[in-house]
């Protein structure tokens, strides 16, 4: 039996353009098995009925459309067959095709008897996944997985679509975020290398800024840039999946900033090709405080951020620009950010990043020749709000801060065991925080889901809470 695999886009709730992804495919290609990725990216149940009737009706109606197109070899499509003009929906997960005996299936069970196993469910992308994931199918039979690209909110699908031969050998192995048809020869071997973890986030969260631009009809993005690692992040990876006349950099220096924060900020963009513009706050922070007592707290600290976000959603509003927020994982667990200020935003493609990760990826961009300065890479970070300021005269250490981010919300360890690494008061102290600030995240907007337990996505916590 000849076995094709279709790693397709699909877009959420969108079946006429999944119908039409599956039949540009089924036209093209000669074979006896199709397997295709399942057509829904989003969960359908339970969350509105009304929105979940549609889509089950929708869906019908595409495996319909399907069979009325009476393909000369049997098509796939998650787990429902379309052969000879019929639909067939198995309970058992088995059928049968050209004589053989295919198992279709949303986990993986070593013990089924088949000839061939198929894995149906779609997988998002977290980091570390994908080789872990192909490493733990030890196949006694034909295997192959199929998954789709494209995205539903925070989660992103990007295929990595794979075949392994009765031995566990892999036979196939395609790339992410691509849309490919492959057939599979079962005598081939390949060796499984996966791509080093930058690169699959690079991949990744470009993929991911591209296909929400597109689904929500968005042709151009605008940020702010600040000089720091953050934005310089950001704006290399929008202009790597939009292209450079697709992003605005917006600078605001204000009576605080440093010269390297516009300076470091000009090198990018040229680097980068990207267009920006300047805009001081200066003078608007002094006219709001011209009759105000100058205290030099925290809410003069945010009004600057404040004043920042009203000229980027200027620039939004008036060129239909999606605003970028720039914000880290590292800082959204601490609540290192500032509500209708710099947390302002449409879409974060590093929410999901740590601060050590922001800077293994920036580096790793820069790996062929510099894009981001080494002046931005090297700065000590700084929100620049008052004189001399530094994240770290309010935050720890990022390597210490984003190790115990990892252990407690990753890892889902208990706090005395990351007593035994670091000083019970600095970890209660950030389990606190990651608490207390659940109400700026709750207010946040839409990001890359990158690991199992994104802020952006995985972690649901009541905002309204006693802690300790």
């Amino acid at each position: 039996m000849r076995v094709s695999l279709a790693q397709v886009k699909y877009r959420t709730a969108d079946f006429a353009y999944n119908y039409n992804s599956i039949v540009s495919v089924a036209e093209t290609v000669d074979t006896d098995l199709l397997i295709f990725p399942q057509v829904g990216l989003e969960d359908i149940g339970g969350k509105d009925m009304v929105y979940d009737e549609r889509c089950n009706a929708e869906q019908s109606d595409l495996y319909k459309k399907l069979a009325e197109k009476h393909f000369p070899f049997a098509i796939l499509v998650g787990d429902v067959l379309i052969k000879d003009g019929e639909i067939s929906l198995s309970v058992d997960g088995f059928y049968e095709v050209c004589g053989e005996k295919v198992f279709v299936a949303d986990f993986y069970n070593d013990e089924v008897e088949c000839d061939l196993y198929v894995l149906a469910k779609n997988r998002y992308f977290t980091m570390n996944s994908y080789e872990e994931f192909v490493n733990s199918i030890q196949s006694k039979t034909k295997f192959v997985y199929v998954s789709a690209i494209g995205i539903a909110d925070c989660d992103v699908y990007a295929g990595g679509s794979f075949a392994k031969n009765a031995c566990g050998v892999p036979v196939l192995l395609m790339p992410m975020c691509e849309k490919l048809t492959q057939n599979v020869d079962f005598e081939n071997t390949v060796n499984f290398e996966a791509p080093v973890m930058e690169q699959q986030v690079l991949d990744v969260t470009t993929f991911a800024l591209k296909e929400y631009c597109a689904c929500t009809g968005l042709k151009k993005v605008v940020l702010g840039l600040s000089g720091g690692i953050d934005s310089a992040l950001t704006a290399a990876l929008a202009v790597k999946a939009l292209g450079a006349d697709k992003v605005l950099g917006v600078l605001m220096p204000s009576m605080f900033s440093s010269e390297g924060s516009v300076t470091d900020s000009l090198e990018l963009a040229q680097n980068l090709g990207m267009k920006t513009v300047k805009e001081p706050i200066t003078p608007l922070f002094d006219a709001f405080m011209k009759d105000r007592e100058r205290l030099h707290d925290l809410a003069e600290e945010n009004l600057q951020a404040r004043l920042r976000a009203l000229i980027l959603m200027f620039y939004s509003n008036r060129e239909g620009r999606l605003l970028l927020s720039t914000g880290n994982k590292s800082e959204s667990s601490m609540g290192f950010g500032t509500l209708y200020g710099d947390l302002a935003g449409g879409f974060n493609m590093i929410c999901d990043l740590t601060k050590t990760n922001v800077y293994k990826l920036s580096n790793y961009i820069n790996k062929d020749g510099e894009i981001i300065p080494q002046a931005i890479i090297n700065k000590a970070p700084s929100a620049e709000l008052h004189p001399n300021q530094k994240d770290q005269d309010r935050l720890p250490e990022y390597a210490v801060l984003d190790d115990i981010i990892e252990m407690y919300v990753e890892q889902n360890l208990p706090q005395e065991e990351i007593y035994k690494k670091y000083d019970k008061s600095l970890v209660d102290e950030t389990i606190k925080k990651i608490y207390r600030m659940q109400f700026k995240r709750h207010q946040g907007c839409l990001g890359v889901r990158l690991t199992e337990r994104s802020f952006c996505k995985g972690v649901d916590m009541p905002v309204v809470q006693r802690y300790y």
